[in-house]
Formats: C-alpha cells, sequence, structure tokens
C-alpha cells in the first residue's frame, strides 16, 4: 500500500481526498506540520505529498526519498522549491482551475465596495455620524473610472468580464500576452506597470509570485499611484511590498487598499497595516465557497492517482528529466 501524506491544511476534514485516494489503494496520513523537522520526518515514508501553506525546502525534499509527487492545494506554488524537486526526480503540480469563479468574484467585491466606499460608509455610522459627501469625495462614477490590472491570465480575464457592465475603463499590463487577446475583452493595453499605475483609480494584481514579481509594488510604484487610488491584491501577498504600503495609506499618497493574501499569513499582530483605517482585510479567502473547496482537495487526489496510474500529471509545474518510479 502506497502513502499518501498529508503535511498540512486548514480543511475541516479530508474526505474528499480519501474518497479519491483510498479507493486507488493510497493510505492517507494528515499531519500539521509547523517546523522543517516535523516536514522531514512526516514525509519520509510518503509516496506522494498533498501541501497547503508548509514551507517545502531543498532540506527537506531530500529527506523525502520515496516521494514521486507533491501536489499543491491551489493555484500558486510558491511555497515548494520546485528547482529543487526537479533536481531529485520528484514532480510538483498545483490545482490551477478550482477557484476561477470565485477568485474573480472576490476581486470584483473588492473592487466594487472599495470604489463605492462601502467600508468608511460602514465605520462612519458606527461613530455616529450621517454623512454622505463628508465620507465619498473623492467618488466617481464607474463610467469616468479606469481599472487597471496587471496579469491577463484566467482570473484577470475572469475579473474584466465581469466588470465591463459596469462600464469601467479598464488597462491590462502582462508582458507575457499575446497581442489583440484585451480588446476581445473590451480592455485597453499599455505598454508598462508604470503607465498603468498613473492611469488607475484601481489596480488590481493577477501575477504569480516569482524573483521578478517579489515586491513588484514597492515604494516607488505606489508613488506613481493617484492619491485617490485602490490597490486591490487577491494574488499573493508578495507581491507587495506591506510595509511601504502602510506609509502609503498613512500618508494618503494613496487612497485605499483591499487585501485578501499577505507577505505573512496571518497578518502579525503588530504589523503596521493594521493600525491603517483606509484598508479592507480578508483572510486568504477568495478561493472559497463550499463547492471549490471539494472541488480543491478532491482535484489534488486526483492528480496523485493519475501519476500512479501510469499517465502524465495533467498540471505540472517542473518537469524533471529522471522522475522517480
Amino acid at each position: 500500500m502506497k502513502n499518501a501524506v498529508i503535511t498540512d491544511s486548514e480543511f475541516q476534514n479530508h474526505e474528499p481526498e480519501r474518497s479519491v485516494l483510498e479507493k486507488a489503494g493510497f493510505r492517507v496520513i494528515p499531519y500539521n506540520c509547523k517546523t522543517a523537522e516535523e516536514l522531514k520526518e512526516a514525509g519520509r515514508e510518503a509516496d506522494a505529498v498533498l501541501v497547503q501553506y508548509a514551507q517545502i525546502t531543498e532540506d527537506v525534499l531530500k529527506a523525502w526519498e520515496r516521494c514521486q509527487i507533491i501536489v499543491r492545494y491551489g493555484i500558486g506554488y510558491d511555497n515548494v522549491d520546485i528547482r529543487a524537486a526537479e533536481k531529485l526526480g520528484i514532480w510538483v503540480c498545483n490545482v490551477p482551475d478550482y477557484c476561477l469563479d470565485e477568485a474573480a468574484d472576490h476581486t470584483c467585491a473588492m473592487i466594487l465596495a472599495s470604489l463605492r466606499k462601502l467600508l468608511p460608509y460602514h465605520e462612519s455610522i458606527r461613530r455616529g455620524e450621517w454623512s454622505v459627501e463628508g465620507v465619498a469625495r473623492p467618488m466617481k462614477s464607474f463610467v469616468n473610472t479606469t481599472v487597471g490590472l496587471v496579469g491577463f491570465g484566467r482570473i484577470g480575464r475572469n475579473v474584466c468580464r465581469r466588470l465591463a457592465p459596469f462600464g469601467f475603463r479598464i488597462l491590462v499590463y502582462d508582458p507575457y500576452l499575446k497581442p489583440g487577446m484585451e480588446s476581445a475583452f473590451g480592455a485597453a493595453r499599455v505598454k508598462s506597470l508604470e503607465d498603468l499605475l498613473r492611469e488607475s483609480d484601481a489596480v488590481s494584481l493577477h501575477l504569480p509570485l516569482t524573483p521578478e514579481t517579489r515586491h513588484l509594488i514597492d515604494e516607488q510604484a505606489l508613488r506613481l499611484m493617484k492619491p485617490h487610488a485602490v490597490l486591490v491584491n487577491t494574488s499573493r501577498g508578495g507581491l507587495v511590498d506591506t510595509v511601504a504600503l502602510a506609509r502609503a495609506l498613512r500618508g494618503k499618497a494613496i487612497g485605499f487598499a483591499a487585501l485578501d493574501v499577505f507577505e505573512e499569513e496571518p497578518l502579525p499582530p503588530e504589523h503596521p497595516l493594521r493600525s491603517c483605517e483606509n484598508v479592507l482585510f480578508t483572510p486568504h479567502a477568495a478561493f472559497y465557497s463550499d463547492e471549490s473547496l471539494a472541488r480543491l482537495q478532491r482535484q489534488a487526489a486526483e492528480e496523485i492517482v493519475r501519476w500512479f496510474s501510469g499517465k502524465p500529471p495533467a498540471s505540472p509545474v517542473n518537469h524533471p528529466p529522471n522522475p522517480r518510479r
């Protein structure tokens, strides 16, 4: 019998994985690993590993001598050392399409709520006030508002499709986008990130976290944005220098931020963002619906079964030249 180890997860149960893996002859062994040593021990006898947030380093991978495949619960995979896994002959896979609608819905909800200043209105009433203009200004009508999308993959395109009926002018910056693709969604392409930041009233990030994109939104980038602009991030926390963002929010260099992801999660109690009044937080929840969660767990398990049944992985993020068997 083969072992499928779950290193960590926030799921209430693992029935979706068990229903797939146990039927295929796997023993499912869940852990709640917090340290590298716990990870090493958990995976020593693993033939396959499912991971959510644990940091899977080269040192950890070297201890997993039997492991053939790692599946990361989710779209991003920056917590796994992809190149080290490839050198060791271990496939790394993700689940790229389990929550496309949910992530786009959550992003749009954040954009709309931020532009219409729902949170400031709410807080104003809680303070005993009853003011429209005092809270609202400046507030453009949607038909006079520009939304900039940084990255135009599947989620970015879904966001664009949802926003279009509101009448926004939508700009796209994505150096890897095929020419003309944005026009099919009613958007316009800009040549540089700087142009998008200068022109947009709301900026939404839809990028993977890589060495090139880490802190893409830094102090210099924030200075380019309009004083009333909104920054929305439902992608990866490390795209934004959050200490610089906190300074920009406190200094009114930008108007508002809506964040679902953070450089460190949970957001530390002492982080300066927590003292900012002009920010909306959600706890890395953009992926969630009852249906998407079950879909994520099931599809992650199906990737393992696919590999051990002799088929190539459906969603690999590396390609080991000499995969383990």
